[in-house]
């Protein structure tokens, strides 16, 4: 069967559907995948065959996948929550499609138009995904796999700081690294968007980097400190990681506020930020919501693996 993955060209976006899409190719599927140019890099290494549509840089309009549709003629189009214009250019072309979530269903008003319809592969644990959305969605539970572009050993344990690609300022970081330099641990700072030179010098304790293997990583952290993003806290659940997020926008709020209310976090919000209510935070954190961050990672580790839904691929076009 011919399968054709689509999506934001964003880490975030991008990287979760990789595993759904590996698992299809390593079954027999031949895999296609549609995207801006900015993660073509990982997504030929995994032998993925991306394209850019059109013009696109980042979103895919439904003109923009039309004639790469009758160029390729797929059997299912797996398009991503962010791209509604993918859906409806199979919708459109009579090709069956089927959802890719990345985490929680976001709120709405927070820029992308939200999924209508059909089917979803959720990759958020029931215990934590949006109430509505799991009495009225058609939804094939599907196990988050963090992605990582490469390989790195870690010593341990650590706490591991992000705040993701697209928020974050050196002014931030500069006040978590003050929190967390205080308990004595090892940190791992990964600074995205935010150049490590503008945080200046740093405590022997904390190692500074732009960019990081967080699937990697998180097996070596016993607290995860960051903004909220979805990869983030499925990651870190997945790794059974207590957490302290300090959400700054899009949906980090919303997901801050289902992880506090499942006991796997606590939350710091934008007013209530500085260095002293980190470290007392963190302190707390990695014993208080140890339990239930192992208790989500257990139920994530009984969600149906990549590889078992990509066998199911040709049934779930119906």
């Amino acid at each position: 069967m011919r399968v054709l993955f689509a999506s934001l060209a964003s880490v975030g976006h991008t990287y979760p559907l990789i595993p759904l899409a590996v698992a299809a190719r390593e079954v027999g599927h031949e895999v296609h995948f549609a995207a801006g140019e900015e993660v073509h890099a990982p997504l030929a290494a995994n032998g993925l065959r991306p394209f850019r549509p059109a013009d696109c840089f980042y979103e895919i309009y439904a003109e923009d996948l039309a004639p790469e549709l009758d160029r390729l003629r797929p059997d299912l189009v797996i398009h991503e929550w962010g791209l509604p214009g993918a859906a409806a250019a199979a919708r459109e072309a009579g090709i069956p499609g089927i959802w890719h979530g990345f985490g929680r269903l976001y709120p709405e008003g927070m820029g992308l138009e939200r999924p209508a319809g059909g089917q979803h592969l959720d990759i958020c644990p029931p215990s934590l995904q949006d109430k509505d959305f799991l009495d009225s969605a058609r939804r094939i539970p599907l196990r988050p796999v963090p992605f990582a572009e490469s390989r790195e050993t870690f010593g341990g344990p650590l706490i591991y700081v992000t705040l993701g690609t697209a928020f974050g300022t050196a002014e931030l970081f500069t006040t978590v690294i003050n929190g967390l330099a205080t308990l004595g641990r090892q940190v791992v700072v990964a600074t995205g968007r935010v150049r490590p030179v503008e945080l200046g010098a740093v405590p022997d304790n904390v190692t500074v980097r732009s960019w990081v293997p967080q699937a990697d990583l998180l097996r070596h952290a016993d607290l995860v400190v960051h903004h909220g993003g979805s990869g983030t806290t499925l990651g870190a659940l997945a790794a059974g990681v207590p957490q302290l997020v300090l959400p700054q926008g899009a949906d980090q709020f919303a997901n801050a506020a289902a992880l506090t209310s499942a006991g796997a976090a606590s939350q710091l919000l934008p007013g209530e930020v500085t260095a002293g209510a980190i470290a007392d935070r963190a302190v707390t954190a990695r014993t208080a919501h140890r339990d239930a961050a192992r208790a989500i990672a257990d139920e994530i580790g009984r969600m149906p693996a990549p590889d078992e839904i990509a066998r199911q691929l040709p049934e779930l076009r119906n």
